[in-house]
């Protein structure tokens, strides 16, 4: 149905135009008409017109300033102009304002058919598009909320490749480094600095996620986690490396009256931790921060920056040269881990050579225990001479040069288990794959049969082989087609189940596809 407006002051011409359009478009169109360019507008503001039939000259206002004006209501309407004047200006004018044709009168039927069929082809488009636009919004809908509790979760777990955080960045919108956490904690009420009933409020919290989360969305413009026992993580990016004076006010204001409207409406009561401004990829940072401030405190609201939470720095101290050596030690990029070692040493020779020791000595220690923890066995002999080496160091050098080593040896440690694992663990994937592959397997049961998830196994796999794990079974596959289709007589059906396919249709097309003939005309052609 396209409602279609008409608007001349000669009675005749707007009863030749609703008899064109009954005549041609029947019931496809419902027709209103006015007289004046008051009128019209009125009309206007009221029936929503898809196209509007407008002449240049009406008493009172004329038909340009009628069409600004409904414009500033409809921004969508066609308009088709007609005029017993064939002036330039009008028509330029006109088309400024979006009309599609300009008609002098008298009017030709044909054209006044074909510009309302022009006309209503653009509102048709739109109509779809418009569909479209709100279809793809109903799918970020669903969409959205899966992909802001996965970067909480991979974020607050470390289970991240580099890309991953990008790539979450780049779909969710993000354009911030920085960010802070803020943890809503629920139950039936508040008992010193713990919440009664959080199990059943757990249930609760669940049942009323939704609006619990566009509550949230409308106070702060952050990233929403799932609910995790009595607990809902929220990711809030921001432009500042410390939050200052007033904007905590600001945050505490928001999140005090956030909370007290979610009480109200959800009849559950919450307790809300705020941590301090990291970086994003050490959000599990301001989440324990958060957390932390509520357990010290009894208060309904807390925030890190008012309480004796984490650990103050002088002025000089390159605290973030040591954050990135640990991140570097624990990826095992031995190369980066260096360099930002020795960025790090340039600050330890300026003190004193005994603090430098001791420095040198804790950071050794701290960078071999992330290597154990990634494998490496441990043996307490192992570090038996460490004290008498960094005590022989009488200079900076000395104390670099075994620095140097410690900080090699931890991140190439890990580094080497991690391919280790990783190897070992595409080879049992490889293994099952070629023990399984005339089955119909999956990912999935590739991931269950090694033991480690499916999103991990597909990573690691890629990196090894060059492949997913897709095109390596289909070239295993096509590979064992060709063997039995060049020494074997079976049928082309049995060759298809024994080469792992259940549809010989499927199976032809794949080996067309990989080999560039069919199964047919490579056995013709041995």
């Amino acid at each position: 149905m396209y409602k279609i407006m008409l608007a001349d002051d000669e009675g005749i011409v707007i009863d030749s135009l609703k008899f064109i359009i009954q005549k041609e478009f029947g019931d496809e169109c419902r027709v209103e008409y006015a007289k004046t360019g008051r009128n019209v507008i009125e009309l206007a503001e009221n029936f929503h017109p898809d196209i509007a039939v407008m002449d240049i000259q009406m008493p009172g206002i004329n038909g340009i300033d009628a069409m600004r004006e409904i414009r500033k209501t409809n921004d969508s309407v066609v308009f088709i102009v007609m005029s017993a004047y064939d002036k330039f200006d009008y028509a330029k004018e006109a088309m400024k304002l979006g009309a599609i044709e300009y008609i002098t009168k008298p009017m030709e039927r044909n054209r006044i058919i074909a510009a309302l069929n022009k006309a209503m082809n653009i509102v048709t488009q739109e109509k779809n598009r418009r569909s479209n636009d709100l279809l793809v919004k109903e799918k970020l809908e669903t969409v959205v909320p899966i992909l802001e509790n996965g970067l909480i979760y991979n974020i607050l777990f470390h289970e991240y490749f580099d890309e991953d955080i990008e790539n979450y960045k780049t779909m969710l919108d993000i354009h911030s480094e920085n960010a802070y956490m803020m943890v809503l904690v629920s139950g039936d009420a508040k008992e010193g600095n713990h919440m009664t009933n959080a199990l059943g409020s757990s249930v609760k919290l669940q049942q009323n996620y939704r609006e619990i989360r566009e509550y949230i969305k409308l106070y702060f413009n952050g990233i929403v986690g799932s609910v995790m026992g009595n607990k809902i993580a929220v990711l809030v990016p921001c432009d500042y490396e410390e939050m200052d004076y007033a904007e905590r006010v600001s945050v505490i204001a928001n999140a005090r009256e956030m909370i007290h409207k979610l009480s109200h409406t959800t009849d559950i009561a919450f307790r809300v931790g705020i941590g301090k401004v990291n970086k994003l990829t050490r959000m599990d940072n301001s989440y324990r921060e958060a957390i932390n401030a509520l357990l010290i405190t009894t208060n309904t609201l807390a925030h890190a920056d008012d309480l004796p939470i984490g650990c103050d720095y002088t002025g000089d101290y390159p605290i973030e040269l040591e954050l990135k050596l640990f991140e570097e030690i624990a990826k095992g990029r031995t190369e980066a881990a260096l360099s930002v070692a020795k960025d790090f040493f340039e600050w330890v020779r300026t003190q004193d050579i005994m603090d430098a020791r001791l420095k040198v000595l804790e950071f050794a220690l701290r960078a071999e225990t992330l290597a154990y923890e990634n494998g490496m066995t441990y043996k307490l002999e192992d570090r038996r001479d460490y004290l008498p080496r960094v005590m022989e160091a009488t200079d900076a050098d000395s104390l670099w040069e075994w620095f140097k080593d410690r900080v090699i040896f931890s991140a190439t440690s890990i580094s080497n288990k991690k391919t280790e694992s990783s190897n070992d663990v595409v080879e049992a994937s490889k293994a099952y794959i070629e023990a399984n592959y005339t089955k119909n397997i999956t990912l999935d049961d590739v991931s269950m049969a090694v033991n480690i998830s499916s999103y991990y196994l597909s990573r690691i796999f890629k990196e090894s082989t060059g492949e997913n794990f897709i095109d390596y079974l289909t070239k295993l596959r096509i590979e064992r087609a060709k063997e039995l289709l060049s020494t074997t007589q079976y049928s082309m059906k049995e060759i298809c189940m024994m080469s792992g396919y259940s549809d010989p249709n499927y199976f032809s097309k794949s080996f067309k596809k990989n080999v560039g003939v069919t199964p047919t005309e490579y056995r013709e052609g041995k």
